[in-house]
């Protein structure tokens, strides 16, 4: 199977995202085209489109931007519970079938402004026992004709989608990426998600939770195709390895001396960003060039460890993850734009080889 590469669209209200320039129209329709056509233009799949309330609806900018586009794959982040589940399988649905099968999910169930929206803030349990229910009835709707389901959190009697998504092969519907890295996200992921997505973490964290997964498809009776795995890190990518890491290290002192603060909403208290952080005890640099600092300065997320070096170094390092099973890569740096070009010809060829 071949790997697939993504990259990162910040569709952020506030300018300088992560770092990245701060220029008038940042979000702008012309702004976020840009970085689709660029993508298309430099060899990446398509990008992440983040989620959280305050955010411009990424359902919306995701439409927008496939309308201006030709091949590029929204991969979609959306929140059980800001949409109900069959709301959003005839929206997904109809984006898939205008769009010739292009339209990809990322399933959040973490913290978020949860009342904001009308929504209510359950034990985490909870939150993904309805996760687990909301996929369950996007996916029979997109591939039965008519779906009965009595749930515990979310029910539909008769319900049936007159567009389908774009079925191609094995493809019946948009795959179904997922993150987080609890006991309950991870019994999810196990049985319902195509994809679980991992954080930058080291290569012995990863196969392990890729063992781990595997072991619970088997147990809890997986019903679909082996689950697939993805890794979401940002790559910091120079001429040569010295130039890399002098870059980093600066970036990361200029972290440092704003004093910045990683966004908090209760956000560090989720068990995939504690795993982020705790790495920090362990060194500044794991394997051969997982960069922790960032998360010691207010890196979050993705940005929390990044991968350092050449497109050589870093290359080598991605296919270590690769040769453990993973397979979709959404990676990123900032300036966005800038990096879009850069990594996708530097570092894609390499990829591909």
């Amino acid at each position: 199977m071949s790997s697939q590469h993504l990259w990162y669209i910040p569709n952020q209200a506030r300018p300088g995202h992560r770092g990245d320039d701060v220029v008038e129209g940042h979000n702008s329709l012309e702004t976020l085209t840009a970085h689709a056509e660029a993508l298309e233009e430099h060899g990446w799949g398509g990008a992440l489109l983040g989620t959280s309330w305050g955010r411009p609806d990424t359902f919306t900018v995701a439409t927008a931007l496939a309308a201006r586009t030709t091949s590029f794959k929204p991969l979609i982040a959306i929140r059980p519970g800001y949409w109900r589940p069959a709301n959003f399988a005839s929206a997904a649905a109809t984006l898939d079938h205008l769009t010739g099968g292009r339209v990809l999910v990322n399933i959040v169930s973490g913290r978020d402004g949860l009342e904001a929206y009308g929504d209510t803030e359950g034990a985490q349990a909870d939150r993904y026992a309805r996760t687990k229910e909301f996929i369950q009835i996007a996916r029979r709707l997109w591939t039965e004709e008519r779906v009965t389901y009595k749930g515990e959190y979310f029910s539909v009697t008769d319900s049936s989608l007159e567009l389908k998504p774009v079925a191609d092969g094995a493809r019946r519907h948009p795959t179904l990426y997922f993150g987080g890295a609890s006991e309950a996200a991870e019994r999810v992921a196990a049985t319902e998600a195509d994809v679980q997505l991992f954080w930058g973490e080291p290569l012995d964290g990863v196969a392990e939770r890729i063992d781990r997964l595997k072991q619970l498809s088997a147990s809890l009776g997986r019903e679909h195709a082996p689950l697939e795995f993805g890794l979401r890190v940002t790559t910091l990518v120079r001429d040569t390895t010295e130039q890399a890491w002098a870059d980093a290290e600066a970036r990361v002192q200029q972290m440092a001396d704003a004093g910045r603060a990683a966004p908090d909403h209760d956000w560090r208290r989720a068990t995939g960003q504690r795993r982020l952080l705790d790495l920090a005890a362990r060194g500044d640099v794991l394997d051969d060039n997982l960069y922790t600092a960032p998360g010691k300065v207010g890196g979050g997320g993705a940005g929390t460890t990044w991968l350092v070096g050449s497109a050589e170094d870093v290359a080598k390092s991605l296919r270590k993850y690769e040769a453990l099973g993973v397979s979709h890569f959404v990676l990123s740096d900032t300036p966005y734009l800038q990096e879009i070009k850069r990594q996708g010809n530097q570092l894609l060829p390499l990829l591909r080889d």
